[in-house]
């Protein structure tokens, strides 16, 4: 077994996470590259009194897998791949990020749905839900598993599925990393690509108010196979981009059909119609897509996000306000349509509420400095503030950061949270798996 302790060469590389605000310090790091590995590293945690995160090699970006003067479980290692394609199966690592993934299955044409950006870890991605550019299409990530492989926190290896522990397994789409470490997971796959229709389309800043109102009306009527995301963003120096729109806010389209390109292709009259200034809209691999708008690690990140029955007039001038203000040129406004799948029968599957929610405002404050992060929280503290009129109340766990118990209950609501915790007290009854949106355990009646 691997010990990475303060001094050792790879310390600091290990403990680095892609949120540059947050800088924590563990007493040790165990790179697991299996089960076994896992369980000698919880009962090395339990030997010594140490407090345990769990780290699957993503996001996190609110810091929950890494923590100060605990133990880290590093499930990186755990980079396995095994696609059957007449099954329609994959059985993967939990240390694989959606773009590895993605590189596999689509060397048979299928998918499920993965991170909106290549980077994002699997395994994190897929106990919170897994919400991503297919979702309309295919549902979420975590409505494709079939069995997941965890280790509790007794160090004993368990199978979640529908037949065998079916309760954990109904709390894991969605309940996060709660209930124990997952080693390897098992996903149905769907039919998808290798080509699709899919890339951004690009507008000045001051067609936002028209074209918000423009894109809204053509995202509700769309067919379930299209996926259209807004976002509010400052206009990069890239070759693709108008000289004189660059450090400009802009207004991007990002289209994605998940069918025959060919149809996709048609759909995407509409967007087209609208009048973009630049057009990288294409025939193209899915999984080169999906690594094409990958955000670099290092930034000062804040997170957040709502849920929308609707999008009024007056949603949307708030959003576009928010977005004239962006705290750094990196920062971004996002606007998700669901619908389609999300809302689906396999919703009633999940722990997961509002799934019927139409629309998920988004924003990503990124800052390049210390100062810069800070700014970026409070520009999305306030947004939130101003958007919370045409807000349901409900939230994705896997959008935010920490922002308290009751936006972990508004996300599962009282029933399915009250059930969530049962489940809790059966598979970590002593709370051991508290680094992550946390569940608390039942209290024994």
């Amino acid at each position: 077994m691997k010990w990475v302790r303060p001094g050792h060469p790879e310390y600091d590389e290990t403990r680095r996470l892609f949120n540059a605000m947050i800088d924590r310090h563990p007493a040790v790091i165990a790179p697991c590259a299996d089960p076994k590995g896992v369980a000698e590293a919880l009962a090395y945690a339990r030997t010594h009194g140490l407090e345990v995160a769990v780290r699957a090699g993503g996001h996190s970006v609110a810091g929950m897998s890494m923590n100060d003067g605990g133990l880290v479980i590093d499930v990186r290692p755990m980079k396995s791949v095994r696609v059957d394609p007449e099954a329609r199966t994959a059985t993967v690592g939990a240390g694989l990020t959606c773009g590895e993934f993605d590189r596999a299955t689509q060397e048979y044409g299928l998918a499920i749905t993965g991170g909106r950006v290549s980077t994002t870890g699997l395994a994190g991605f897929t106990l919170g839900g897994g919400s991503g550019w297919l979702e309309r299409a295919f549902g979420f990530a975590c409505d494709d598993l079939v069995s997941v492989d965890l280790v509790t926190a007794t160090g004993e290896q368990v199978t979640a599925s529908a037949q065998e522990n079916p309760e954990l397994f109904w709390a894991l789409h969605g309940g996060g990393g709660n209930f124990g470490v997952a080693t390897s997971f098992t996903f149905g796959l769907h039919q998808l690509g290798p080509k699709v229709h899919a890339g951004v389309l690009m507008w000045p800043g001051d067609a936002a108010p028209e074209l918000s109102r423009g894109y809204r009306d053509l995202a509700v009527a769309a067919p379930n196979e299209e996926s259209a995301t807004l976002i509010y963003g400052i206009a990069p120096a890239e070759p693709f981009v108008p000289a004189d729109m660059v450090g400009k806010m802009a207004v991007y389209v990002v289209y994605v059909f998940a069918g025959d390109a060919e149809e996709g292709k048609e759909h995407a009259k509409a967007y087209r119609e609208l009048g973009p200034v630049v057009d990288l809209v294409e025939d193209t691999g899915y999984a080169d897509f999906q690594c094409s708008l990958d955000d670099p690690p290092g930034k000062y990140n804040y997170w957040s996000a709502d849920y929308h029955d609707e999008l009024s007039d007056d949603a949307l001038d708030v959003i576009i306000d928010s977005a004239r203000n962006l705290p750094g040129p990196s920062s971004q406004q996002l606007i998700a349509h669901w619908g389609g799948a999300v809302s689906g029968p396999a919703a009633a599957a999940t722990p997961l509420l509002n799934r019927t929610a139409s629309w998920v405002s988004h924003p990503f404050g990124l800052g390049d400095t210390p100062q810069g992060g800070q700014d970026a929280k409070a520009w999305v503290k306030r947004f939130r503030q101003d958007i919370s009129p045409y807000a349901t109340g409900g939230v994705w766990l896997n959008f935010i950061g920490d922002e308290g118990q009751a936006r972990i209950r508004a996300a599962y609501g009282d029933e399915n949270y009250n059930r969530l915790a049962q489940v809790k007290r059966e598979f970590d009854p002593g709370n051991v798996f508290h680094g992550n949106q946390n569940i608390r355990p039942a209290v024994a009646v």
